[in-house]
């Protein structure tokens, strides 16, 4: 159950979301960005609409469950093509890749909203996301999108408490980003690739592992689980039908990373003044 503390920021977040007047969420369908339209959706009614990017960087998986989601809570809810691909110099993967796709996301979803005649949009971001290395927030400023977990001071945790009381799937989700942020800044990034990434991870799922990155650097494919499951990665068939299906899709290396999954490990190559 949430603590009082935690319900107060969710207070505040009606508060804010209910200033607002009308929102459309970027919604994910991961734990932030559904709590985040739940909490908007409740507060607005059908001045609240969500907005989805359709992309070769977000598994059908996710889409899916994003569009059940809005089904099952009478939300009206919009797909947009991200087509980031096509955007000039993503495919070299630069280290403000993210601020290049969320720049065009957001202005896409700019351009529903005017259609929809709703004033805002929010993002999900939450208080968790101030320490890391995330250029994408430069997107968020420059377009005027508004970040309300982060300005209720809203955490991963706080966020998590809150959705189990809701009631919602999504309160014990794992953590996702897009495939895009599997490679290694400065390798190209491809729709093979990716597809290639997306099955890899789907196999790791689909045999139970909880929590999975496969990093791709060139033909090398680097797992990311939790350490506690190292075992049943390396037991002989497990080890065995890993490397075999890993190869028909494209690998020629399987390794496995040691220090176990962590997010945005890939920014552990950049400098420290980033």
């Amino acid at each position: 159950m949430a603590s009082v503390e935690q319900n107060k920021k969710k207070e505040d977040l009606e508060h804010y979301l209910k200033e607002l007047g009308s929102v459309a969420v970027a919604f994910s369908g991961g734990v932030d960005s559904t709590f985040l339209l739940k909490a908007a959706h409740d507060t607005l009614g059908e001045k609240c609409i969500a907005v989805t990017a359709k992309s070769c960087s977000f598994p059908e998986r996710e889409l899916k469950e994003a569009k059940a989601f809005c089904e099952k809570e009478g939300i009206r809810h919009l797909v947009v093509e991200s087509e980031e691909l096509d955007i000039e110099g993503f495919r070299h993967n630069p280290k403000n890749r993210c601020y290049l796709c969320k720049k065009e996301l957001f202005e896409k979803i700019w351009k529903i909203a005017k259609e929809e005649h709703v004033v805002a949009i929010a993002e999900g971001s939450n208080l968790d996301d101030n320490g890391d290395y995330r250029p994408g927030l430069q997107a968020v400023a420059e377009l005027g999108i508004k970040s309300p977990l982060r300005a209720s001071k809203l955490n991963k945790a706080d966020i998590r408490a809150l959705s189990k009381d809701l009631g919602l799937p999504t309160w014990n989700k794992q953590s996702f980003a897009c495939l895009s942020s599997r490679f290694v800044y400065g390798e190209t990034i491809s729709e093979e690739k990716l597809i290639m990434v997306d099955k890899a991870e789907q196999l790791l799922l689909d045999m139970g592992f909880h929590q999975v990155r496969v990093r791709i650097h060139g033909t090398i494919a680097r797992i990311e689980i939790l350490p506690e499951e190292f075992p049943k990665l390396v037991e002989g068939t497990n080890r065995n039908l890993i490397t075999k299906s890993f190869k028909e899709y494209g690998f020629t290396y399987v390794t496995m990373d040691l220090t176990g999954y962590r997010t945005g490990s890939m920014n552990e190559t950049l400098n420290s003044d980033l």
